[in-house]
């Protein structure tokens, strides 16, 4: 007997259409409604259309299961397609597999729910599965079928929530969509979330994919260490405006062409890694990235996922780690994406006091749900295995630490413990942390947290959140004020140069100059500086030579190394056109001889995190605007000596505290003329006078360059 419901309402199909035993043989049910007639091949047999419901059935007398058969299925206007039945396939998941996935524990999550290419018993296609627990019924629609939702639909494996169906003949690059009938008996159209691939926005179709990348990175990732003992400075890109390609109409430049060329810059400038803005797919442009759709899959912008492999394979060759932006915190409203995936809140929290983030208009991930913490989980290490990524820097983590963030009283729900912090978000995060840390050896965990929040960067054993390192949004805002005011007011805020080392070693502190300070009317890092021209280049040069002495790992935005004089567009480019006047061209310069100075010396990146590796030698000066500082290596054995001078006035015969006796020499000066600077300064070597100074045993007079930064270090 036919069912109650069309077969692609039922919760399994399989169970009705397919080959099925009966006394003397099989039944084989098959539903096309549009067909004219279908017959069961090799044997011939013609099956009989049930009451004009597009079901057709027949036995195929004396035969046994399993049976191996095709469908030739006619239609009216003549065509006719012979085609693999795929009810007569068993579950592509096994029950290990599903019951994972149901207690939120697969950390391979994404190897098995999507859209996976294989081969089930000799025959070609793709198995789709997809996780909507509270669907009445789900089919997977696409190219192969017309995008009809009546032809395939997939049947439930049980609780866990999970619908499965193995499609024959399905090829990779085959778009593709689930249909999700809801119990209000509506139906959505989705995208997949576990989706490796999708269409080039602003179409939205998930794409069928099969890596066939092979790897040339072995032997980076088996050195792979952690970078935190070793010098890090990080170049920040938006891959979209990096640069544009003016010979094909302005268009961003591809995976491959970034690869080539992001390479050889960032190596020639001396940058140990780069930091992308979020690389996952995402419909919004102008988000820079950061609403992502597409947890698992490479923007399509610039080309195929196996071409981003590609790109990070040739950053490993050249030495250059990457690192990716994530975003856990929040995810997008567009409807064929995440939001009430199966008519509920799946994804998201039910509560509006929870569900909705206040500041970016976006839905908060449930925590509290363990297949939600799964799918991020497992998007995380998605990353850093098939991607080999080195890292992550998760966006927005004080928006998940703190359920009141951004919220009036009254628009935000008190934990258990009647408290603010939202417990699942913090559980989740040592999780992230731990598991990333224990799998995949030598991977940096880094948090974008701008709040008090203890123990950002310490171990989970400890208490703490297990991040690697934190972003010191506070040294950055106290940083960019001062540096903003005129130099004559500067005496009066002299805090804002010292307050950092107050707190420096309380978390392993990565010190940012992000693309959050140079858009949204923030204008560029150059253009904050006061003054003329001149003075501005020289304050930013000065900027950078304090930064990369100052304890702490290093991360510059693009643009930042050109003097950039405009604020950064995500839909144009960086204005490299500046590099053809001295100035720019300077400052470049420097931030390459800034990276090649730290990374050769230990003591300014040897003792990051803790306060051996920093001593004070002059932190009182507010009206010469001048501070001075002493970095240390491990045991110090080795030492750099730091002086700015934040005022447009040189300061002769200024005496500094020194270490050590003997010959010491200028390391780096800011004001260099080489960097567009005036050329004031300290030349040969300088002897060290046996004259107590700054609480040091010696001391020497220096010349210190208007808005400028000396480094000295002892002569070998």
């Amino acid at each position: 007997m036919p069912p109650m419901s069309a077969p692609y309402e039922l919760a399994d199909p399989h169970a009705y259409l397919g080959a099925h035993p009966v006394k003397g043989g099989v039944v084989v049910r098959a539903y096309r409604p549009d067909a004219r007639s279908i017959r069961v091949l090799p044997m011939g047999i013609e099956l009989e259309a049930q009451d004009g419901g597009g079901v057709f059935e027949g036995v195929v007398e004396g035969a046994k299961l399993p049976l191996e058969y095709e469908l030739e299925v006619s239609y009216p206007a003549g065509d006719s397609y012979v085609l693999r039945d795929p009810y007569s396939f068993m579950p592509t998941l096994g029950e290990l597999d599903v019951h994972l996935a149901g207690e939120g524990r697969h950390e391979e999550l994404y190897a098995r729910l999507g859209a996976h290419p294989r081969e089930v018993g000799g025959v070609a296609g793709v198995a789709f599965s997809v996780w909507a627990p509270n669907a009445l019924s789900v089919s997977v629609v696409g190219d192969f079928n017309g995008w009809d939702g009546r032809l395939h639909p997939m049947r439930s494996l049980g609780a866990a929530g999970i619908w499965e169906i193995f499609v024959p003949g399905v090829p990779p690059g085959t778009r593709y969509k689930f249909e999700i009938r809801t119990r209000a008996g509506k139906l959505r159209l989705k995208a997949d979330p576990f989706a490796f691939r999708t269409e080039t926005p602003p179409q939205n179709a998930s794409v069928v994919f099969e890596s066939s990348y092979e790897w040339r990175d072995a032997g980076w990732l088996a050195a792979r260490e952690s970078p935190l003992g070793r010098p890090m400075s990080i170049y920040e890109v938006h891959l979209g405006s990096w640069r544009l390609n003016s010979r094909e109409g302005n268009r961003p430049l591809s995976y491959a062409e970034l690869g080539e060329e992001l390479a050889e810059y960032v190596s020639a400038l001396g940058f140990t890694h780069v930091e992308l803005l979020p690389v996952m797919e995402h419909p919004y442009a102008p988000s820079w990235g950061y609403q992502v759709t597409g947890y698992f899959a490479p923007t399509a912008r610039f080309g195929a996922p196996d071409d981003f492999r590609a790109f990070v394979d040739r950053l490993h060759e050249a030495g250059i780690g990457v690192i990716l932006d994530w975003v856990p915190a929040h995810f997008p409203k567009d409807d064929w994406a995440l939001v009430r995936f199966d008519g509920t809140a799946l994804y998201e929290h039910e509560d509006a006091r929870r569900a909705e983030h206040p500041d970016w208009g976006t839905l908060v991930f449930n925590f509290g749900r363990n297949e939600v913490r799964n799918f991020l989980l497992a998007s995380a290490l998605c990353w850093l295995r098939e991607y080999h990524a080195d890292g992550l820097r998760v966006d927005a983590v004080a928006s998940m630490l703190y359920l009141d963030y951004s919220r009036k009283p009254g628009e935000w729900v008190p934990n258990v413990q009647g408290g603010n912090e939202d417990l699942d978000a913090i559980a989740f995060l040592k999780e992230l942390n731990t598991v990333a840390h224990a799998r995949e050896p030598g991977v940096l965990m880094a948090a974008e947290e701008s709040t008090a929040w203890p123990g950002v960067s310490r171990p989970v054993d400890h208490g703490g959140l297990g991040f690697g390192l934190k972003w010191n949004m506070g040294w950055m805002h106290d940083t960019l004020a001062y540096l903003a005011r005129d130099p004559i007011h500067r005496r009066y805020h002299h805090d804002q140069l010292t307050f950092s080392l107050v707190y420096a070693f309380s978390e392993n502190f990565v010190l940012p100059l992000s693309h959050d300070e140079v858009v949204h009317g923030k204008g560029s890092l150059l253009a904050k500086m006061p003054g003329d021209p001149w003075q501005q280049r020289a304050s930013l040069r000065a900027l950078y030579g304090y930064m990369w002495a100052h304890p702490g790992k290093k991360l510059l935005f693009m643009g930042g190394e050109l003097g950039q004089e405009r604020e950064w567009e995500s839909e144009g480019s960086l204005d490299w056109h500046l590099l053809e006047t001295p100035g720019h061209a300077g400052i470049q310069e420097l931030v390459r001889d800034l990276n090649l100075r730290y990374r050769e010396e230990p003591a300014l990146w040897e003792v990051d995190f803790e306060p051996a590796g920093f001593r004070w030698l002059e932190a009182g000066d507010a009206d010469a605007n001048v501070i001075a500082f002493l970095r240390l290596s491990r045991g110090g054995e080795r030492s750099v000596v730091c002086v700015c001078n934040f005022s447009p006035v040189p300061r002769t015969r200024y005496r500094v505290g020194l270490p050590a006796g003997g010959r010491w020499a200028q390391a780096l000066n800011t004001d260099d003329e080489r960097y567009g600077g005036g050329g004031v300064g300290n030349v040969g070597e300088i002897a060290a006078e046996a004259k107590p100074w700054h609480d040091q045993p010696y001391s020497a007079e220096l010349t210190l360059p208007p808005l400028g930064v000396v480094w000295l270090a002892p002569v070998a």
